[in-house]
């Protein structure tokens, strides 16, 4: 009988994760979806663009949003088999309240572990094709900045024309064997600069092994200089930060490729940020589903859904801010990265390991 009251509440609980799944996907849509018409509304592109943009992008966003999915899921479990009076009956065959939050607990993790190494590789995918096809079109922006396999390319506006930076590395704050073009207004070639490496931690680029080459009426005059300073509305800093997007990136690429990742550029606070982020999905699943079980899994009557429904908007708002409190005293080094990182869940996890206890003496 056990066996059967089990499986029984392990196919809810799937169904219900199911549909608050699509719920938060249709959502997902229809907000994206105006975002890429707003991008693309004066560009000379079809409605199918968006969508298929649109299409691209979702599942990333689900992912990041996963743990709140699950607490809903979770919620909305337990308050559905507490109305319909299953839970009662399974009291009755001795499934107590701690048995069935082991049962969501366990389906909560699996399913943490599974959108790392199943679904996450093809939502990166996913993501770096969006990107790819975002920054096409986004070529008629003022400014821009790629990175792909030739290196860091940068278009930059200046007040008397244009400028265009292309360097094969980024390593340690430097610029490495980078060319620069100026153009003027009509986009003539001013001049072209060589340089062996250039220290962008500030606006004011400091340019080492200089070769300068002018061009005027035909003619280009070249010299060497030891460095030069240029000004850029570019720091390291904001240059990173442009083109590391967490989506782009499996939890296997950072378990396989990690150092492969330093080498091309990317900082060891962004990976370690990412990695830690993904790693400590499952457990994050694992805690709100606890928490969401000591909100509802308590007395057998009927539940208000009002109320839970204003109790656990005003938990994922609490929860939401706490991470990202988190995770800013982590980039400005109040705390170690790794333990901003799982703070909240910490914090989570020890709040309802209390509550817990007490919802299987009830």
């Amino acid at each position: 009988m056990n066996k059967i009251l089990i499986k029984y509440l392990f196919n809810n609980y799937i169904k219900t994760f199911l549909k608050v799944f699509f719920i938060f996907y249709c959502f997902g849509i229809i907000l994206n979806l105006f975002e890429e018409i707003e991008f693309f509304k004066n560009l000379n592109t079809n409605f199918a663009t968006p969508i298929f943009l649109t299409i691209l992008n979702i599942p990333s966003m689900i992912i990041q949003l996963l743990p709140f999915i699950i607490f809903i899921t979770s919620m909305k479990f337990i308050i559905d088999i507490k109305n319909n009076k299953d839970l009662l009956t399974i009291k009755v065959f001795g499934i107590s309240n701690f048995k069935v939050f082991l049962l969501i607990s366990f389906i909560s993790f699996f399913i943490g572990w599974i959108s790392l190494f199943l679904l996450n590789p093809i939502t990166s995918s996913m993501s770096k094709y969006y990107e790819k096809i975002k920054a096409d079109y986004s070529r008629d922006i003022d400014h821009l900045v790629t990175f792909n396999n030739n290196g860091l390319w940068i278009k930059e506006n200046l007040t008397d024309g244009q400028r265009i930076i292309s360097s094969k590395e980024i390593k340690q704050k430097n610029l490495k064997d980078l060319t620069i073009f100026n153009f003027d207004k009509n986009y003539n070639l001013i001049n072209k600069i060589y340089s062996s490496s250039a220290n962008i931690e500030k606006n004011n680029w400091i340019l080492d092994d200089v070769v300068l080459v002018k061009f005027k009426d035909g003619v280009f005059n070249q010299s060497k200089l030891e460095n030069l300073e240029i000004e850029s509305i570019y720091t390291y800093e904001k240059i990173t930060s442009l083109y590391k997007n967490f989506d782009t990136l499996s939890f296997i690429d950072l378990l396989t490729n990690y150092q492969s990742l330093l080498d091309q550029g990317y900082s060891n606070v962004f990976l370690k940020q990412s990695f830690n982020n993904m790693l400590s999905m499952p457990f994050f699943l694992l805690t709100m589903t606890a928490l969401a079980s000591i909100l509802v899994l308590g007395k057998l009557t009927k539940s208000n859904n009002t109320r839970y429904i204003i109790v656990g908007l005003i938990s994922c708002i609490i929860i939401y801010y706490l991470k990202d409190l988190s995770i800013a005293l982590g980039k400005t080094n109040r705390i170690p990265l790794t333990l901003a990182t799982w703070m909240p869940i910490i914090i989570i996890g020890l709040f309802s390991s209390v509550g817990i206890l007490q919802i299987n003496e009830k």
